[in-house]
């Protein structure tokens, strides 16, 4: 008897019900599909804000200090310009060693002047970079380099 009330069952029913555990998302999918096509066309017709700065009556704009222009020429030889404290413009022909010694006095007395290196497209970049590391090494903080525009 217990064999036929189970051979009954399966005839009756065919296939046992059990829990779906999978999740539909297709949904959204499509949901996120759509939110992206409308923030892909809304981005670029946002305008970036603009700053509207406060104005001061008493404010002086900053002096900016020229800078010292080392210029590395093609044979390999360097000269400095500069702008002495009565704001003439000096130049000088000098040696690694000198440069050195000069950069060492003029970072004492101007702390905060900044240096270009203007060196002529043919000298070999390991000279500006020794010429860049030694104004680095004699604590200059801001050194450039000077470039042509296209």
């Amino acid at each position: 008897m217990a064999g036929s009330s189970s051979r009954s069952s399966s005839m009756r029913g065919g296939r046992s019900r059990r829990a779906m555990a999978d999740i539909n998302v297709v949904p959204y999918i499509d949901v996120m599909l759509v939110l992206l096509v409308i923030f892909m066309v809304t981005a670029p017709l946002v305008a970036p804000s603009i700053v509207n700065l406060p104005t001061v009556g008493g404010a002086a704009p900053q002096q900016q200090t020229p800078p010292v222009v080392v210029n590395i020429r093609a044979d390999g030889n360097m000269n400095v310009k500069y702008k002495d404290d009565n704001g003439a413009m000096q130049q000088e022909d000098m040696t690694r060693a000198d440069l050195n010694s000069f950069v060492t006095d003029r970072e004492q007395s101007h702390p905060d002047q900044p240096v270009v290196i203007a060196a002529d497209k043919t000298v070999k970049y390991e000279a500006v970079m020794n010429v860049m590391s030694d104004l680095k090494a004699r604590g200059v903080k801001r050194v450039g380099l000077l470039v042509k525009s296209q």
